[in-house]
């Protein structure tokens, strides 16, 4: 039996505070840009079929229960009472939360009471600068406001990340270093100019003078090796431009985690293994696969160096999806290391070490949660 400690979920987002129905519980459980189709239902889905198997009996039900049933007992508990349940019962130590995600959730704080752990911020660097332009009435003002921004955020964050706006490409496809002052500048006028209130970010010039800030502070950033919602560009997908970016940051004393979530986990964990300060995320392309989960942990388990997997559950608007990520994480990593136990090729005492380090070993030390400099 494969030993691991409490988890360090590396990367997710708040839950949704409100009560769901059916309908609106299927648009949360799958990312997809719409319904499904008529006469189907998304819970005919890995997703589905992993919330049926391992979420049931955390909320007093038997395995596989129908849908019906199981939303049933969601209503009877309540979303707060749900959501404890779950996130309990996941075995997680440690949120790492990514509060630039739009909608009505819960704070890092409230994750961690809901599920008794800690919770530190990752600060997603779109809306903190959209944030800033809105009470900056000139490029001077926010360029100097946005210098402070950043700074304050690193001084209370885990990590930095960023999004995968359809600037992203473009943003890493320039010059590897940083923008100069004037380039800067001009972007950021031609930006403030033409933006309405609350408009988002998608210059590749300022998006990219973001990223090596994030860089300066010091903290881990975070970038998607593939598109994170439904419906994106598949920017993040290309491997020269992530290539590039990751060449021109080695030895500044960043380290980079890649987001890869499904099909795009085999491309984060070779650049994992090629560059010295690159990890990958190994969870959230586990929840997704579901039952298929097994093989995936083996092909990145065979691509990247043990010391460079970091687990996350990708979890977010939906407690199943951070209890889902905790619970096919293990089970899937029991049936790969233990497999390798039962062959000879391993032993008991490497398994558990290695269990260790994906689980929470290599997160703590990335993100430095114990103290660590």
């Amino acid at each position: 039996m494969i030993e691991t400690p409490p988890l360090v979920d590396q990367y997710c987002h708040g839950v949704l505070r409100t009560e769901l129905g059916l309908g609106t519980f299927e648009t949360q459980l799958v990312r997809s840009a719409g319904p499904p189709a008529a006469g189907t239902t998304f819970f005919d889905t890995q997703t589905g079929f992993a919330v049926r198997r391992w979420c049931p009996p955390l909320l007093g039900l038997e395995p596989h229960c129908a849908p019906a049933r199981y939303l049933a007992r969601r209503r009877e508990l309540g979303g707060a009472e749900t959501a404890r349940r779950l996130l309990r019962g996941s075995r997680v130590a440690a949120y790492l939360v990514d509060t630039g995600v739009p909608g009505d959730l819960t704070a890092p704080g409230e994750l961690a009471l809901a599920g008794d752990a800690e919770a530190f911020e990752i600060v997603r660097l779109e809306p903190l600068a959209e944030q800033v332009a809105d009470t900056s009435g000139t490029v001077a003002a926010f360029l100097a406001n946005l210098s402070g921004a950043v700074h304050d955020a690193a001084s209370a964050a885990a990590a930095f990340t960023c999004g995968t706006s359809p600037g992203y490409a473009a943003t890493l496809a320039c010059a590897p270093g940083p923008p100069g002052p004037g380039e800067v500048r001009a972007a950021a006028g031609r930006w403030l100019a033409r933006r309405p209130r609350g408009g988002t970010l998608r210059d590749p010039v300022l998006l990219r003078h973001l990223l090596w800030s994030a860089v300066a502070s010091g903290l881990p950033l975070q970038l998607h090796a593939g598109p994170e919602e439904p419906g994106a560009r598949p920017d993040g997908a290309d491997p020269a431009l992530l290539a590039d970016f990751l060449r021109a940051t080695a030895g500044l004393g960043t380290q980079v985690v890649l987001l890869g979530g499904h099909p795009h986990h085999r491309h984060a964990a070779r650049l994992a293994a090629a560059f010295p300060h690159v990890h990958a995320d190994v969870g959230a392309a586990l929840g997704r696969t579901g039952a298929g989960a097994a093989a995936v942990l083996a092909e990145l388990l065979e691509l990247a160096p043990f010391g460079k997997l970091l687990f996350s559950s990708g979890g977010g608007r939906l407690p199943e999806l951070h209890a889902v990520g905790a619970l096919v994480f293990r089970e899937a990593l029991g049936r790969v290391l233990g497999g390798w136990v039962t062959d000879g090729a391993w032993s008991w005492r490497d398994a558990d070490r290695v269990a260790a380090m994906l689980a929470a070993g290599n997160a703590r030390r990335v993100y430095r949660l114990d103290g660590g400099g």
